[in-house]
């Protein structure tokens, strides 16, 4: 079953998530990047690149012919065809639409009224279905 935690009042999600990537990806892990806002998700891309200049987070777009080498994918579409479901991290305010296939999900809260109620309906659809939630509050 999915393991699902929650990261609210997030201030920059953008540097945020490139932390989160970082130490994932310092323990070897595969990720899925999603938003469903394309404007934040060349945000991220371009973030993900210009990071640190120590740590090398290689990432493509999903459908990217490279993807299935590729650590890190960066993806707005729930259709998309996906190389690795190991962490899933979402960006968006919705529910991604199949999070069950990933061993642990990541749902990044900002501080925003708007994005917190999504969050806290996001947080009642995964309870109420039984999957194991944790709660980490940004400092």
């Amino acid at each position: 079953m999915t393991r699902i935690d929650f990261h609210s009042n997030v201030p920059q999600k953008i540097a945020y998530v490139c932390r989160l990537v970082r130490k994932a990806r310092a323990s070897g892990a595969m990720l899925v990047l999603r938003s469903p806002d394309r404007a934040e998700l060349q945000q991220l891309d371009q973030a993900l690149w210009s990071f640190s200049e120590q740590d090398f987070l290689p990432h493509v777009m999903a459908g990217d012919p490279l993807a299935a080498q590729t650590p890190i994918i960066l993806t707005g579409d729930d259709a998309a065809e996906l190389p690795h479901h190991q962490i899933l991290i979402n960006l968006g305010t919705d529910t991604p639409a199949h999070f069950a296939r990933f061993e642990r999900l990541l749902e990044i809260i900002s501080a925003d009224d708007a994005d917190k109620a999504a969050g806290r309906d996001r947080y009642r659809f995964y309870k109420e279905r039984g999957y194991p939630l944790s709660h980490h509050v940004a400092a």
